[in-house]
């Protein structure tokens, strides 16, 4: 067995260890949703496995890390404030109706483990990048702006439906403002953004292999566990987002249409 391989597989077993520590909480919590809290960090255990593995820091490697890091932490402490203490999300309530009685100790392969062999193919882009040589090119410096660029939009976008939602007044209105004015999911147009500039970053090393992540992370924000999932009964449930819908786009910013 080759040592890249060895350290792939060793991202994956750390990716595992860690899903399994959130199961626990999980578990104790009756609360799947955490694995929420805890995807990003199996991205970052998996970019610090490579890092360890790697025989020096390059440039490259660095800005990759430091990607990584604050896009992984910055999401986790989000997800953990606005989630912590809060009941189960209906997805994962769902997915216990359908799997119970034993969901316990089902969600550790269901849900848990699920999660973390996903982040691993996603991490592909990272594990390449932080083990290269190759020097450091314009696709770096493109794929850098985009994914620092994603991760300012998604920001701000947390943050201008957090502010909304914290007003009593807007109580059960739909958000419609801010960067939520132009897209009805402008924090996963963010992390449509990261993870294609990661990618860049890891194309400018030759490996153009990887685009299975971001092609694997645009199909599940625009298909799977993103927009189809979320917006899949929310007009029954919420009439006014209906109206909504009509004028927004649903993931790339665009003008509003008239309703």
């Amino acid at each position: 067995m080759t040592s890249a391989m060895t350290t792939w597989l060793a991202a994956l077993a750390a990716m595992l260890a860690l899903a399994t520590i959130a199961w626990a909480i999980a578990t104790l919590k009756r609360n799947a949703g955490i694995v929420d809290i805890f995807w990003s960090l199996f991205l970052l255990a998996g970019a610090g496995v490579h890092a360890v593995a790697a025989p020096a820091l390059t440039s490259r490697a660095m800005l990759v890390l430091a990607i990584v890091g604050v896009w992984s932490l910055r999401l986790a402490a989000y997800l953990a404030a606005r989630n912590w203490g809060a009941e189960e999300d209906r997805r994962y309530r769902a997915i216990r109706e359908r799997n119970s009685p034993g969901f316990a100790g089902k969600s550790l392969y269901l849900v848990f483990g699920l999660q973390a062999l996903l982040a691993w193919v996603v991490s592909a882009p990272l594990g390449a990048a932080i083990g290269s040589a190759a020097p450091v090119g314009p696709l770096d410096t493109l794929g850098a702006a985009l994914a620092v660029f994603g991760i300012a939009y998604e920001t701000l976008a947390d943050a201008q439906l957090a502010r909304f939602k914290s007003q009593p007044a807007n109580a059960g209105a739909v958000m419609d403002r801010g960067l939520w004015r132009y897209s009805r999911h402008p924090n996963y147009f963010g992390e449509f953004c990261v993870w294609w500039g990661l990618y860049a970053i890891a194309l400018g090393t030759g490996a153009w292999w990887t685009v299975v992540s971001p092609a694997l992370m645009s199909m599940l924000l625009l298909k799977v566990s993103g927009v189809v999932l979320l917006e899949k009964d929310i007009g029954m449930r919420r009439p006014a987002y209906r109206h909504y819908v009509a004028r927004t786009n649903a993931f790339f910013p665009g003008p509003p249409r008239q309703a």
